[in-house]
C-alpha cells in the first residue's frame, strides 16, 4: 500500500503517542492530505541526515504506522498533532517525486507471538523488573531528576465499570473525574511495545526492540536492556537527562 512517510529522530513504537509540531510547508501538506482523506502516515528512523530542511537522509526500512488522533491548527498553516503508532510496516520503494513529501510502497507487519506460554512468562517477568526500573528512577536524597515526558495509549477503567481506550499522558489519570485505574495490557505484544516506547535507551537500541522478530525475542531483549539498566541506576553510574528526543513534541 501507499503510505506518506515521515522520517525522524526518533523511534515510534506501537501504542505509544507522540506529539508533533509541524511547520515544514511539505510536511504542512502532507498533513493536510491525511485529514482529508482520513489516512495514517508512517514514522521511519533517519539513520543519517537532519529531518529539517533539505539535503539526502536515510532512514530505516522498518517503521510504523501513524494515526493522528488530535490536530491543532494556526492561523499561518503550521499543525500541532497528537499522533499514536498503531503497527509495524516495512519499504518496499520510495517514490521521491509525486508528492512534496517521501511516499513509500510499504507492506504492514504481522505480529508473530513465538512460543506462547513462553511470551507469557518473559512478559510478567518484564513488568515486575520495569516496576523495579521505575522505582531507580525516582530520585533520593539530595538528587534532582528531570520528569521523563513519554505518553502512551492504554485502556482504562472506572472502578466498578468497564474498560475504555485512553490515549494521554498516565500522569493525568487521577485527574479525570471518576476513578479510574490504568489496565496493564495482558497481550504479550501489546505490553512489548509499551515497555520498548517508555524504557529510556538509546535510538538504535529500541529500532531493534521494534525490528524484533517476534513478541518472545522482543522480551528477551526487553529484559536484558531492563536488566542492564537497573544495574546502572542501582549503583548511580549516570543521571538520566532526557535528550530533546524525549522531550515535548517534534518538531518538522
Amino acid at each position: 500500500m501507499e503510505l506518506p512517510l515521515f522520517p525522524l529522530h526518533t523511534v515510534l513504537c506501537p501504542g505509544i503517542a507522540l506529539p508533533l509540531h509541524i511547520f515544514e510547508e511539505r510536511y504542512r501538506e502532507m498533513v493536510r492530505h491525511c485529514l482529508d482523506t482520513a489516512s495514517p502516515f508512517g514514522i521511519a528512523l533517519i539513520t543519517e541526515g537532519r529531518e529539517v530542511g533539505g539535503g539526502s537522509i536515510s532512514f530505516a526500512r522498518l517503521g510504523t504506522v501513524a494515526e493522528i488522533r488530535q490536530v491543532g491548527r494556526y492561523p499561518d498553516g503550521r499543525f500541532d498533532l497528537l499522533v499514536v503508532g498503531t503497527r509495524r510496516f516495512t519499504v518496499e520503494s520510495v517514490a521521491a517525486d509525486r508528492r512534496p513529501y517521501l511516499v513509500g510502497d510499504v507492506t504492514e507487519l504481522d505480529e508473530p507471538v513465538g512460543d506462547e506460554e513462553l511470551a507469557r512468562s518473559l512478559a510478567n517477568r518484564a513488568t515486575r523488573r520495569f516496576v523495579r526500573y521505575l522505582e531507580l528512577l525516582q530520585p533520593r536524597n539530595g538528587e534532582t531528576a528531570e520528569e521523563i515526558d513519554v505518553r502512551v495509549e492504554i485502556e482504562t477503567e472506572v472502578a466498578g465499570g468497564e474498560a475504555s481506550p485512553h490515549g494521554d499522558d498516565p500522569s493525568l489519570l487521577a485527574d479525570e473525574g471518576p476513578e479510574r485505574r490504568v489496565v496493564i495490557p495482558d497481550d504479550p505484544t501489546t505490553l512489548s511495545y509499551l515497555l520498548a516506547g517508555i524504557l529510556q535507551v538509546e535510538l538504535p537500541r529500541r529500532q531493534a526492540l521494534l525490528e524484533a522478530e517476534s513478541t518472545e525475542d522482543r522480551l528477551r531483549e526487553l529484559l536484558g536492556l531492563i536488566e542492564r539498566e537497573i544495574a546502572l541506576l542501582g549503583r548511580r553510574w549516570r543521571a538520566f537527562t532526557p535528550g530533546p528526543a524525549g522531550l515535548g513534541p517534534r518538531r518538522s
